[in-house]
């Protein structure tokens, strides 16, 4: 999930962001519509992935309710008594915390949570850990974790401190939303406006869902690769069925190239030869992942992929490193994003 999250910065949390579905994006064009297959007009470069980068609070704010005994992802059972002062561990958990209307709440940010709303709360984790002094110094009344937020012993000296953990299990596609919704809802004592955001989250994404071009044959839906891309680490991973992406793409009406080529696990290196098994039609990015190989014509360095489909044709999708695979409250804006690009055609 979800958090989407860790990866973006570090291969090793990838859970974070499979499991998040934080992922996402904000106030995009409408995806074209009508009929198209695979192909688009011309070689292309990536538009940049447009967004202003905000959640939008249910309204008006819901009043929680507690105590409250929820289930926690780590399999305990946990009272929240107050719900006064809250640290999301998670970029995705924030944006739902944010989205739910209880952003006046939160009193820290993990390095993830980049949107507008909490850009300006401290930061409690280092490169992705958990410090647990900062965390016990904003003296918080519940602290919401993800199943990778770590280490293990800053978590525990959280929890030695007196202070409630919830973990909340993670997202890794779409019909995860509204059950990742609803466990930070009834964590926060508001279960109500846990049912609103994710009827409305799942309206949003229905709603995006009718836009998509319908293909005229299984063979013309378009495959895509998830790439992760750090050039700075020199990481280049390609992604397979786990990677998380699978439910996104499947519902953007394309193919996950690296899953039906064969790949199992999340992420394997990138080698020319799994590129070749993949044959994308066009390539799924993080925004800072595309950056830090140098945009598109870096990225068409990296062995095998300039002799992709999708490299010939510098077809690239490119959304936020920090909400692509939230799946929460603003995976609508992310579908719209890969749509919106994927079926992008030359011309006014």
């Amino acid at each position: 999930m979800s958090t989407h999250g860790a990866l973006a910065h570090s291969p090793r949390r990838t859970g974070v962001l499979i499991s998040v579905l934080l992922l996402a994006l904000a106030l995009l064009a409408t995806a074209c519509s009508g009929t198209t297959t695979k192909t688009t007009a011309g070689p292309r470069t990536t538009a940049k992935a447009a967004t202003a980068n905000r959640v939008e609070p249910l309204s008006p704010s819901p009043t929680p309710k507690l105590p409250a005994t929820v289930d926690s992802a780590d399999g305990k059972r946990v009272t929240v008594r107050e719900a006064d002062r809250i640290v999301p561990l998670s970029g995705s958990l924030s944006e739902l915390v944010f989205t739910l209307g209880l952003g006046g709440h939160v009193v820290a940010r993990d390095i993830t949570a980049t949107f507008t709303q909490a850009e300006k709360l401290p930061v409690v984790t280092r490169n992705h850990d958990v410090s647990a002094e900062s965390v016990l110094s904003l003296k918080p009344d519940l602290v919401l974790a993800e199943t990778t937020s770590g280490p293990a012993e800053a978590m525990q000296q959280i929890r030695d401190a007196g202070i409630p953990v919830v973990v909340i299990g993670p997202a890794k596609g779409l019909s995860d939303v509204g059950t990742r919704i609803q466990a930070v809802a009834d964590t926060l004592g508001v279960p109500a406006a846990g049912k609103e955001l994710t009827r409305r989250s799942e309206d949003r994404i229905d709603a995006v869902r009718r836009t998509i071009p319908k293909p005229k044959s299984e063979k013309d839906r378009p495959r895509v690769a998830f790439l992760y891309l750090r050039g700075s680490a020199s990481v280049y991973l390609l992604g397979g069925k786990e990677s998380g992406a699978g439910s996104l793409l499947e519902a953007a009406g394309a193919v996950d190239a690296g899953a039906a080529s064969g790949l199992k696990k999340d992420f394997t290196a990138i080698t020319s030869e799994a590129l070749a098994k993949a044959a994308p039609d066009a390539i799924l990015v993080m925004s800072k992942g595309l950056e830090s190989v140098g945009g598109i014509d870096g990225m068409v360095k990296i062995p095998g992929v300039a002799e992709t489909p999708a490299g010939v044709d510098r077809r690239v999708v490119s959304v936020e490193d920090g909400v692509l695979l939230n799946y929460g409250p603003r995976t609508d804006q992310v579908l719209r994003s890969i749509v919106k690009q994927l079926y992008a055609t030359d011309g006014p």
